[in-house]
Protein backbone atom coordinates (compact mmCIF):
# COMPACT_ATOMS: atom_id res chain seq x y z
CA UNK A 1 0.00 0.00 0.00
CA UNK A 2 1.21 3.73 -0.92
CA UNK A 3 2.62 5.07 2.18
CA UNK A 4 1.87 9.06 2.56
CA UNK A 5 4.63 11.01 4.67
CA UNK A 6 2.04 13.48 7.53
CA UNK A 7 3.81 16.26 9.61
CA UNK A 8 2.02 17.87 12.89
CA UNK A 9 0.74 20.81 11.85
CA UNK A 10 -1.73 22.05 14.75
CA UNK A 11 -4.12 21.09 17.52
CA UNK A 12 -7.66 23.91 17.10
CA UNK A 13 -10.46 23.71 19.18
CA UNK A 14 -13.61 21.67 17.80
CA UNK A 15 -16.39 23.66 17.23
CA UNK A 16 -18.71 21.22 17.29
CA UNK A 17 -17.87 18.48 20.27
CA UNK A 18 -17.51 20.05 23.50
CA UNK A 19 -14.48 19.52 25.24
CA UNK A 20 -12.96 18.04 22.43
CA UNK A 21 -10.28 19.23 19.80
CA UNK A 22 -9.37 18.64 16.24
CA UNK A 23 -5.21 17.25 15.83
CA UNK A 24 -4.49 18.55 12.43
CA UNK A 25 -2.06 16.43 10.39
CA UNK A 26 -0.61 17.98 6.75
CA UNK A 27 0.58 16.13 3.91
CA UNK A 28 4.44 16.32 4.18
CA UNK A 29 4.11 16.54 -0.16
CA UNK A 30 0.87 17.87 -0.83
CA UNK A 31 -2.13 19.87 -0.07
CA UNK A 32 -4.36 17.34 2.22
CA UNK A 33 -5.22 17.61 5.56
CA UNK A 34 -5.97 14.45 8.38
CA UNK A 35 -7.71 15.69 11.20
CA UNK A 36 -8.28 13.65 14.00
CA UNK A 37 -10.85 14.71 17.06
CA UNK A 38 -9.18 13.96 19.83
CA UNK A 39 -9.78 14.72 23.65
CA UNK A 40 -8.92 17.80 25.98
CA UNK A 41 -5.99 15.33 27.76
CA UNK A 42 -4.98 13.47 24.90
CA UNK A 43 -4.57 17.42 23.52
CA UNK A 44 -2.31 18.74 26.37
CA UNK A 45 -0.09 15.98 25.72
CA UNK A 46 0.83 17.30 22.60
CA UNK A 47 0.82 20.36 23.27
CA UNK A 48 2.95 20.49 26.27
CA UNK A 49 5.95 19.08 24.01
CA UNK A 50 4.99 21.03 20.90
CA UNK A 51 5.18 24.37 23.51
CA UNK A 52 8.33 22.69 24.41
CA UNK A 53 7.16 22.77 28.37
CA UNK A 54 8.65 20.38 30.36
CA UNK A 55 6.96 19.72 33.52
CA UNK A 56 8.42 19.31 37.32
CA UNK A 57 7.72 15.24 36.73
CA UNK A 58 7.46 13.19 33.52
CA UNK A 59 4.13 12.77 31.96
CA UNK A 60 2.91 9.43 30.59
CA UNK A 61 4.89 9.85 27.16
CA UNK A 62 7.73 11.21 28.28
CA UNK A 63 7.89 8.22 30.82
CA UNK A 64 7.82 6.24 27.75
CA UNK A 65 10.34 8.44 26.25
CA UNK A 66 12.79 7.75 28.96
CA UNK A 67 12.64 4.04 29.54
CA UNK A 68 12.95 3.31 25.75
CA UNK A 69 16.22 5.56 26.32
CA UNK A 70 17.46 3.54 29.27
CA UNK A 71 16.21 0.18 26.99
CA UNK A 72 17.59 0.90 23.91
CA UNK A 73 14.36 1.45 21.85
CA UNK A 74 13.88 3.28 19.09
CA UNK A 75 10.61 4.78 17.47
CA UNK A 76 11.43 4.38 14.02
CA UNK A 77 7.78 5.76 13.00
CA UNK A 78 4.40 5.76 13.62
CA UNK A 79 1.84 4.54 11.08
CA UNK A 80 -2.01 5.43 11.02
CA UNK A 81 -3.24 2.19 9.67
CA UNK A 82 -6.41 2.09 9.41
CA UNK A 83 -10.05 3.79 9.98
CA UNK A 84 -12.71 2.16 11.13
CA UNK A 85 -16.29 3.60 11.66
CA UNK A 86 -14.58 7.44 11.99
CA UNK A 87 -12.00 5.90 14.76
CA UNK A 88 -8.06 6.14 13.58
CA UNK A 89 -6.21 3.27 14.44
CA UNK A 90 -2.45 3.70 14.78
CA UNK A 91 0.88 1.92 15.24
CA UNK A 92 4.36 2.06 16.30
CA UNK A 93 7.41 0.61 14.47
CA UNK A 94 9.99 0.19 17.50
CA UNK A 95 13.34 -1.47 16.92
CA UNK A 96 15.53 -2.88 19.46
CA UNK A 97 19.08 -4.57 18.77
CA UNK A 98 17.97 -4.79 15.51
CA UNK A 99 14.71 -6.21 16.12
CA UNK A 100 11.40 -4.25 14.81
CA UNK A 101 8.14 -5.09 16.29
CA UNK A 102 4.92 -3.07 15.77
CA UNK A 103 2.55 -1.59 18.44
CA UNK A 104 -1.20 -0.81 18.28
CA UNK A 105 -1.55 2.43 19.90
CA UNK A 106 -4.50 5.62 19.85
CA UNK A 107 -3.64 7.58 17.27
CA UNK A 108 -3.43 10.16 19.99
CA UNK A 109 -0.60 8.71 21.77
CA UNK A 110 0.95 7.88 18.78
CA UNK A 111 1.44 11.57 17.44
CA UNK A 112 2.62 12.28 21.29
CA UNK A 113 5.28 10.02 20.89
CA UNK A 114 6.44 10.62 17.43
CA UNK A 115 6.86 14.12 18.57
CA UNK A 116 8.90 13.35 21.34
CA UNK A 117 10.86 10.79 19.38
CA UNK A 118 11.11 13.37 16.49
CA UNK A 119 10.34 10.02 14.36
CA UNK A 120 8.26 10.32 10.86
CA UNK A 121 4.33 9.73 10.66
CA UNK A 122 2.69 8.18 7.70
CA UNK A 123 -0.24 6.98 7.18
CA UNK A 124 -1.75 5.14 3.47
CA UNK A 125 -3.34 6.65 0.52
CA UNK A 126 -6.63 4.95 1.12
CA UNK A 127 -7.42 6.75 4.44
CA UNK A 128 -6.39 10.42 2.77
CA UNK A 129 -8.97 9.52 -0.04
CA UNK A 130 -11.47 8.67 2.61
CA UNK A 131 -11.07 11.18 5.67
CA UNK A 132 -8.37 13.73 4.29
CA UNK A 133 -9.41 17.16 3.03
CA UNK A 134 -7.46 19.52 0.15
CA UNK A 135 -6.80 22.92 1.21
CA UNK A 136 -6.73 25.24 -1.73
CA UNK A 137 -3.77 27.78 -2.52
CA UNK A 138 -4.11 30.57 0.19
CA UNK A 139 -6.04 29.13 2.67
CA UNK A 140 -3.46 28.97 4.99
CA UNK A 141 -2.73 32.93 4.57
CA UNK A 142 -6.50 33.42 6.29
CA UNK A 143 -5.95 31.63 9.34
CA UNK A 144 -6.53 34.74 11.61
CA UNK A 145 -9.38 37.18 11.19
CA UNK A 146 -11.83 34.59 9.61
CA UNK A 147 -10.55 31.86 11.91
CA UNK A 148 -14.06 30.29 12.99
CA UNK A 149 -16.12 32.81 11.43
CA UNK A 150 -19.32 31.75 10.57
CA UNK A 151 -22.36 33.72 9.11
CA UNK A 152 -25.32 32.75 10.58
CA UNK A 153 -26.82 31.80 7.49
CA UNK A 154 -24.05 28.74 7.68
CA UNK A 155 -24.94 28.12 10.94
CA UNK A 156 -28.87 27.74 10.14
CA UNK A 157 -28.34 25.63 7.06
CA UNK A 158 -28.86 21.95 7.90
CA UNK A 159 -26.19 19.93 5.96
CA UNK A 160 -29.26 17.01 5.01
CA UNK A 161 -31.49 19.32 3.40
CA UNK A 162 -28.74 21.53 1.81
CA UNK A 163 -28.43 21.16 -1.87
CA UNK A 164 -25.35 19.71 -3.49
CA UNK A 165 -24.14 23.20 -4.80
CA UNK A 166 -24.76 24.21 -1.00
CA UNK A 167 -22.97 21.51 0.42
CA UNK A 168 -19.88 22.27 -2.02
CA UNK A 169 -20.15 26.28 -1.00
CA UNK A 170 -20.60 25.07 3.09
CA UNK A 171 -17.35 22.65 2.30
CA UNK A 172 -15.23 25.28 1.05
CA UNK A 173 -16.19 27.82 3.67
CA UNK A 174 -15.87 24.95 6.47
CA UNK A 175 -11.93 24.58 4.51
CA UNK A 176 -11.56 28.39 4.50
CA UNK A 177 -12.65 29.17 8.62
CA UNK A 178 -9.97 25.59 9.36
CA UNK A 179 -13.09 23.91 10.93
CA UNK A 180 -11.61 20.64 9.55
CA UNK A 181 -13.96 18.65 11.46
CA UNK A 182 -16.95 20.22 9.80
CA UNK A 183 -15.48 20.10 6.59
CA UNK A 184 -14.85 16.38 6.94
CA UNK A 185 -18.86 15.82 8.10
CA UNK A 186 -19.94 17.89 4.48
CA UNK A 187 -17.73 15.34 2.71
CA UNK A 188 -18.94 12.41 4.18
CA UNK A 189 -22.81 14.05 3.53
CA UNK A 190 -21.17 14.99 -0.45
CA UNK A 191 -19.88 11.20 -1.04
CA UNK A 192 -22.90 9.65 0.44
CA UNK A 193 -25.56 11.44 -2.30
CA UNK A 194 -23.05 11.46 -5.19
CA UNK A 195 -22.58 7.85 -4.39
CA UNK A 196 -26.81 7.35 -4.77
CA UNK A 197 -26.87 9.02 -7.97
Amino acid sequence: MEKVELKFLRITYSHTHAGAYALILAEMHGDRRLPIIIGGVEAQAIAIQVENIKPARPLTHDLFKNLSDQLGITLKEVVINDLVEGIFHAKLVLEQNGTEVEVDARSSDAIALALRFECPIHTFEFIMSAAGLKVEDGDEEKEGTEKGEKTEKTEKKNIRSATLEDLHQLLQDALDNEDYERASKLRDELKRREGTN
